[in-house]
């Protein structure tokens, strides 16, 4: 039989890989002891087991736990790693089998022989169910604290990427190369058990949020309204790992626009659908300098005149120029258009001849108009 084992172990896996598919399987495939290591490793084993060549086998034991706990951690069932379990020892029966009839094996050995293989498939099989159930048994407590302790570590600037590698393997959590962050409104309510198994969450930060591997795609945003009773959140762009933090900024921005009104609520906001309007909010107290400069021409009219002259330029620099176009925007007649305009030439004078100096008109114009969606406070 030893001489059988490395053409057995090949047929093992071939036969496993054919009869077993990796789509019977839910979520997302999480690392695992490869399939070779794990047949060639059970395999010598009964071959030492039968023969008494040795009775100790802690490695192969834990080997197997590994299994069961791996499929745990993803969120599967057992299922798919008891019908590999079935599939190896019926090709390793086959194989025994043709073994014992070109030795010319007596049948009380035969038996001897089925029996050991399929108690030795069965003590398998159990050492894996009881992986399974350990992990399983871990408290869901524990498993959020874990992952809330490796999200907070991916978000810390300069973190370590052998580390966090480290506490993501212990933590049964595959390293994504990319990730997509989601801002949730303080005390949001969330259904920690509609989200997905490889989703990260700390939603007992001051500001809650979620760290999606991969893109924002329909099945996520199928997960976040069936997580999120209340719908509101924003969705971060998706990046590498390393600019997780980045993400998670850009949707607090974005989230805490939406709560001012400047955006709308589009549960969820997808940042990517909003980069200008982030760019030109980034810093709203550097653009208050760059409007108090850029505008100071205006500092001597009333709020009204202000107001109505600020209109018209943004416009006249939207519409290019064109005179008509700007009347069809604002709702006025073209003679007032070119009126206001002749002002705001003398005013301005070589600006609105500058290139530079009409984008930085523009994108104050712009970000002044965002602004001014801002929901008045009650009183």
């Amino acid at each position: 039989m030893s001489a059988e084992l490395p053409m057995l172990t090949e047929e093992i896996i071939g036969e496993v890989r054919r009869s077993v598919s990796e789509e019977s399987g839910q979520g997302r495939s999480v690392r695992r002891p490869t399939i070779r290591v794990s047949v060639e490793q059970v395999m010598a084993a009964f071959v030492d087991q039968v023969t008494g060549a040795g009775d100790v086998h802690e490695h192969r034991d834990e080997l197997c736990r590994e299994l069961g706990r791996s499929m745990a951690y993803e969120g599967r069932s057992l299922d798919a790693l008891q019908a590999a379990y079935r599939v190896g020892v019926q090709v390793a029966w086959r194989r025994v089998s043709d073994v014992a009839q070109r030795r010319r094996l007596p049948s009380g050995a035969m038996t001897q022989l089925a029996d050991a293989l399929f108690s030795y498939i069965d003590e398998l099989a159990s050492l894996s169910v009881e992986g399974y159930l350990e992990a399983r048994s871990r408290s869901v407590e524990e498993m959020a604290g874990e992952h809330r302790r490796l999200l907070r570590m991916a978000l810390r600037p300069g973190a370590v990427p052998g580390v966090l590698s480290e506490a993501a393997e212990a933590a049964g959590w595959p390293l994504p190369d990319e990730v997509t962050m989601v801002a949730l409104p303080a005390g949001a309510r969330c259904v920690r058990a509609a989200l997905d198994q490889d989703v990260l969450a700390d939603l007992g930060d001051a500001e809650p949020h979620l760290l999606m591997p991969g893109t924002f795609d329909t099945e996520r945003r199928q997960m976040l309204s069936d997580a999120l009773p209340e719908r509101r959140c924003a969705v971060g762009l998706s990046v590498p790992l390393a600019q997780a933090v980045d993400s998670l900024r850009w949707a607090r921005r974005a989230l805490a626009l939406v709560e001012s009104g400047v955006l709308e609520d589009g549960s969820p906001t997808l940042c990517e659908r909003y980069l200008l309007e982030l760019w030109l909010l980034s810093d709203e107290a550097l653009l208050d300098q760059i409007s108090r400069r850029r505008l100071s021409e205006l500092a001597g009219m009333s709020r009204t005149q202000r107001s109505r002259m600020t209109e018209t330029l943004g416009a006249w620099l939207e519409a290019q120029g064109n005179a008509v176009e700007t009347a069809r925007r604002l709702r006025v007649h073209p003679q007032t258009v070119r009126y206001r305009m002749r002002r705001l030439m003398e005013m301005f004078d070589e600006q609105l001849a500058d290139p530079a100096a009409r984008f930085a008109l523009d994108a104050v114009l712009r970000a002044h108009r965002l602004r001014q969606r801002r929901r008045v406070p009650m009183r």
